[in-house]
């Protein structure tokens, strides 16, 4: 306790006098990424089922004082109990890893790849968070990545078979009223690499520095109502009383991460996306079981400030989030450019794209203010339709545990009329629109 204190006093003067860090940079970056005009959404628009929801007030991205129900830097008990868990791989190579020891192994370069003055060495959250506020920022490693040194594996940190905490890989909660009892919950996954995938047995394509995906539990009144994950730039939403629950304590929704992309499914097993024929797919199984909830940085959000969280499950890390710093403020990219063509280490494949690409923005940069469970709409979604689906996108194969319209294919003998079968739907394509439609 007396280290604590001691800690707390060492803090600048400035941050004794706010309980929030100013992550506006003086733009409206922010704002200006929600989704709606009105900054409403009546809530028709997104659940479905009106004799349920029919009389559920709308959602707000930036509630009135009187339309909030939560007080800044309160982390609800009911966000902590309804915490999704995280299946990863069974042979995942890139764990999670603590942002503060991340960024120690880069400095920083603009896009023109000069080098950001002062950032040459000793890089920490501190030094991050005072930079210019700049989507041209990146964090470019110091050492070589593509030999996996220790800081891109997290080889050490796996989850406790006992309660599932990663202790030296803080997760990211991010909470936000959106008014009226809605409430956001953001859960953040970290990781130092992803590995993209295999494209017809080449690859993988598409890797970069840095990985940040998440969950999003929307509640209504302490009750959860919606869960939505993260997947290669999109992701699924699904009603939360539909989705598997851990048997333990069955609060917590079951969440799996893929192989290498870290994308996140509701289901194990073979998962295609954006091609069809299973030409680019992810894998998910019942690998290591993470709890998040044991060991997280904890905040609020109302699109300007961020508030530090004032109580946490875990009574050691009271406070923890000042130590860190206003990190969140930093708009730029936590990993290296995409390699140039030069490079040894870069190749290209008119399927695959490139095997290096740009690491990722963070956390504020993913659209939190939104009113639509969705992140934002893919290339081939032209309609920006986020469907919140009634049943579970059960993954294909021989690990898969459930059966959509398009895998009943797999089931077809022989072997000849399955294949027309598939060929006829696209794949299994034509389910696949079903299924998305009325899922």
């Amino acid at each position: 306790m007396l280290i604590q204190l001691l800690s707390l006093l060492a803090l600048t003067p400035t941050i004794l006098c706010q309980n929030y860090f100013d992550v506006s940079d003086g733009d409206s970056y922010i704002l200006s990424t929600i989704q709606d005009e009105d900054k409403e959404l009546k809530i028709d628009n997104i659940l479905r089922n009106p004799l349920n929801y029919k009389d559920f007030p709308p959602l707000v991205s930036s509630p009135k004082k009187t339309e909030r129900t939560l007080e800044q830097g309160h982390i609800p008990q009911y966000v902590i109990d309804y915490a999704p868990l995280v299946h990863l791989y069974s042979e995942e190579r890139y764990l999670p890893y603590d942002i503060g020891e991340y960024v120690t192994n880069f400095h920083v370069t603009f896009e023109n790849g000069s080098v950001y003055p002062g950032t040459e060495a000793d890089m920490n959250l501190d030094q991050l968070s005072k930079l210019k506020h700049s989507c041209d920022l990146f964090l470019t490693s110091n050492s070589d990545f593509d030999k996996d040194p220790d800081w891109i594996t997290g080889v050490k940190n796996k989850p406790s078979l006992i309660n599932g905490e990663i202790k030296n890989a803080p997760a990211t909660l991010i909470v936000v009223d959106k008014g009226f009892g809605w409430v956001d919950a953001y859960w953040f996954y970290f990781y130092s690499f992803n590995l993209g995938p295999f494209v017809m047995g080449q690859g993988p394509y598409g890797n970069h520095v840095g990985d940040w995906e998440h969950s999003l539990v929307r509640f209504y009144k302490g009750e959860p109502v919606i869960v939505w994950m993260s997947a290669h730039g999109g992701g699924g939403a699904f009603y939360y009383h539909n989705l598997e629950k851990y048997a333990l304590d069955p609060r917590h929704p079951v969440i799996f991460s893929a192989r290498g992309t870290h994308a996140n499914y509701p289901s194990v097993g073979q998962h295609p996306h954006d091609l069809p024929y299973d030409i680019l797919s992810d894998f998910t199984d019942r690998g290591p079981l993470w709890n998040p909830s044991r060991n997280y940085l904890g905040y609020t959000y109302d699109g300007k400030n961020v508030y530090p969280a004032t109580n946490n499950s875990n009574p050691k890390h009271i406070g923890r989030e000042w130590n860190y710093g206003n990190w969140l403020s930093f708009k730029g990219h936590w990993g290296d450019q995409q390699l140039p063509d030069n490079d040894k280490r870069q190749t290209y494949s008119f399927i695959g794209g490139y095997k290096y690409i740009n690491g990722p923005t963070g956390p504020l940069m993913k659209n939190l203010l939104r009113v639509v469970p969705c992140e934002r709409a893919k290339w081939w979604n032209f309609w920006s339709g986020c469907n919140v689906r009634q049943n579970i996108k059960w993954g294909v194969g021989i690990e898969s545990e459930g059966y959509n319209c398009g895998n009943l294919f797999v089931k077809v003998r022989p072997r000849w009329l399955k294949t027309i079968l598939q060929k006829v739907t696209w794949g299994g394509g034509f389910c696949y629109i079903v299924d998305l439609l009325y899922g």
